[in-house]
Formats: structure tokens, C-alpha cells, sequence
């Protein structure tokens, strides 16, 4: 199969490249502006340049004749979303339905979505199932739920995989955003340099007053991109339906590290909900078998980040 990843020099985007190869020939599309060229395996073809190019897009699905779509291309931080939505807007929406439209014009169908559980906002209950009320506090959430709105009215073939927290690392790959948002590789590099984690709020809803979240591990969300593109319709949630707070994954760095990661509390993000935790049935019926618990993920990430001090620089 011919597989268009946009995004697919990102964190998740490069795994998922791993593991669609040697199977499929993998046509990655990046800016370049936050993925990294090294995290693309060199047995993918890959072309610089942005998802919302018409040109690039039309050379793209004439010269390699694309079967299927998975779009990572987008971006990520909810902090920044808040303070900067037009840049959301554009980006995730606008310049998205560039791929739309070319997909159509060229007869491709299937396209696997990268949505996410920030689709859900504060949610009723937890865990939470996909016919939760989606009602998204931050822009980042809103861009997601608009463009599964808007493949749903293009009347596509699509798989939207709502995952919470992805974390880990698989195949020499790992997280190396520029500035870093994620909480595990924030406490690990942190930990690294003896420095304290800041914990952005002790005031949630929750046991200890830290934020509650569903992390799943890199190789489990990989395999869940492959088995979408044969399998399902919809959206999707990707978790392992257990939760962990921000003082929870502190705690379980430190034992994987060996060494006491100290941490301060500040204020609260904007934007962050007080829980998100997964209800995977819907995808497990597909057959989706998660491997991976909270400790392989930290262990995982912290050899990565061991190995690779500076990222991909």
C-alpha cells in the first residue's frame, strides 16, 4: 500500500513510519518545523513541506498514486493554543482541508486522523467513552473536534484516534519537542540537570490536586494507526483506561531513576482539565492489544533521553 503521513517526521509520526515499513512504501510530508528530518527512516521518501500546499499535494498523489492518508500534521500545544488560536485555526483546519480536497480530486478515501481526548474538554464521566458530550476548553481541542466534523461532512473514510497521553520510546526514536510540553520527558531532562519540576496546579479535582492523565505507550499508539487504516469507522479512543496524576508519574520517574526528582508547584495552566482517562473498548474490539504499562514507558523514554542528552540536535 502507498501511505501519505503528514506530520510523519513528529514524535508520533516517526514511529508510526517505523512501523508501517518495510510493508508499505511511506510517503512522509513535514514542514520540518517542529519534526526532526533524522527521526524519519531513510526507507521512507520523504518531502519537505507544508500540508497545506496545493502544489506539493497534487505532485504528491499523482507521482506515488496514495492509497491511504494518516495525518499527524498539526499543532499540539494547549497552552499556546489559548494564547495564539488563529495560528490553531489555520494551521489544523484551514490548511488541513488542502489535504481534503486533494484526496478527493485524486480518489483517495481512507484516512486515519490524529484527534485527541482534548476533543472531551472537562468530561461527565471517566473513564470516558467515545459518545461522551465533546465540549473542548482550550482551541487545540476545538481544531480536533472541527476537522472530525468536517471528514464526517466530506463524506470520508476515516478513523479519528482520540489518544490521551502518548509517551515512551521504540526504534532509537524519542520525544524531542522544541519547547518541550509533555510531562514525562519535562520531569525526565529535568531530573537529568537536577533541576525541580514544575507542577502547574495542586487545586484539581482529584486525590493529590494534580492533573489525572492516560498515558499510553508509543509502540501501543503505533499499532493502533496501522490497525485503523484495514479496520473501523469513527472515532476512536486510544488509552489504557488507567490513570496517573502529575505527583504519580514524579513518584514512578524517581523509582525508574533511582534518584529523588524534586518538584514546586505553581499556578495552573490554562486550558488543562482536571482528568482524562480512557474507555478503549470500541478499539479493543478492532483488536487492539496494548503491551505496555506506566513503568516500560518511563523506563523506555528515560534511555532515550539518556542516550540522546540533546534531543536530535
Amino acid at each position: 500500500m502507498n501511505i501519505l503521513v503528514t506530520g510523519g517526521a513528529g514524535y508520533i509520526g516517526s514511529h508510526v513510519v517505523k512501523t508501517l515499513l518495510p510493508d508499505n512504501k511511506v510517503i512522509v510530508l513535514d514542514s520540518l518545523e517542529n519534526g526532526h528530518r533524522k527521526a524519519v527512516d531513510r526507507k521512507a521518501i520523504f518531502i519537505k513541506g507544508n500540508v497545506g500546499d496545493k502544489k506539493i499535494l497534487s505532485w504528491i498523489f499523482r507521482r506515488h498514486r496514495i492509497d491511504s492518508v494518516i495525518h499527524f500534521a498539526g499543532y499540539i500545544n494547549v497552552g499556546e493554543s489559548v494564547k495564539e488560536p488563529y495560528k490553531y485555526y489555520m494551521n489544523n483546519v484551514s490548511q488541513s482541508l488542502q489535504l481534503l480536497k486533494a484526496m478527493r480530486e485524486h480518489s483517495t478515501k481512507r484516512i486515519v486522523f490524529s484527534s485527541s481526548a482534548a476533543v472531551y474538554g472537562n468530561p461527565e464521566r471517566v473513564p470516558i467513552p467515545e459518545d461522551s458530550r465533546t465540549l473542548p476548553i482550550n482551541p487545540y481541542g476545538s481544531t480536533k473536534l472541527m476537522f472530525e466534523r468536517i471528514l464526517a461532512d466530506f463524506g470520508m473514510d476515516y478513523v479519528a484516534l482520540r489518544y490521551f497521553n502518548a509517551a515512551g520510546a521504540a526504534f532509537g526514536l524519542g520525544e524531542d519537542h522544541r519547547p518541550e510540553s509533555h510531562l514525562i520527558p519535562i520531569i525526565l531532562k529535568k531530573a537529568m540537570k537536577d533541576e525541580k519540576v514544575t507542577i502547574f496546579g495542586d487545586d484539581y479535582d482529584t486525590p493529590d490536586g494534580t492533573c489525572v492523565r492516560d498515558y499510553v505507550h508509543i509502540l501501543d499508539l503505533a499499532d493502533a494507526h496501522v490497525l485503523a487504516l484495514s479496520k473501523g469507522e469513527g472515532a476512536y479512543n486510544v488509552g489504557y483506561g488507567k490513570g496517573y496524576s502529575v505527583r504519580q508519574i514524579i513518584n514512578e520517574a524517581s523509582r525508574v531513576m533511582k534518584k529523588k526528582v524534586g518538584f514546586t508547584v505553581g499556578p495552573r495552566r490554562e486550558g488543562d482539565p482536571d482528568v482524562l482517562v480512557a474507555e478503549s473498548k470500541r478499539i479493543k474490539k478492532l483488536g487492539w492489544k496494548p503491551r505496555h504499562d506506566i513503568r516500560s514507558i518511563i523506563k523506555s523514554a528515560y534511555s532515550w533521553h539518556m542516550a540522546n542528552p540533546n534531543g536530535y540536535s
